[in-house]
């Protein structure tokens, strides 16, 4: 009696704008993380990436973006800090959806080839 394999399908999405990477799953983590925690610095220490390289990749998105994905908060009763967007919030929940319907869709194409 043959034995039944089962298969799986892992992909990997990313948003380009032009040849330059804008959103991917990383990014995505690194602006749920400053929703979270309020800031670059602490979003970047959650992730265990350095401050310098969060904030790169802040720059890069905001620049390859449409609108800023974060904002900076200067001063004020709270102290500094950075928020996600509107836009950011709207790139997040995009990129959610995007992902799930890949998955769902490559999901039902792999059942269709499985032996």
């Amino acid at each position: 009696m043959a034995k039944t394999k089962e298969y799986t399908i892992q992909a990997q999405i990313w948003i380009n704008e032009g040849s330059n990477s804008f959103l991917g799953p990383g990014r995505i983590m690194l602006l749920e993380n400053i929703i979270k925690t309020g800031s670059i610095t602490n979003a970047a220490k959650e992730m265990k990436m350095s401050y310098r390289q969060a904030w790169q990749l802040v720059e890069d998105m905001n620049k390859h973006a449409k609108e800023p994905l974060v904002e900076k908060i200067l001063g004020g009763k709270g102290g500094s800090g950075s928020k996600v967007s509107k836009a950011g919030e709207k790139a997040i929940i995009l990129f959610k959806e995007l992902e799930n319907k890949i998955k769902l869709y490559s999901e039902e194409e792999l059942k269709k080839i499985q032996m």
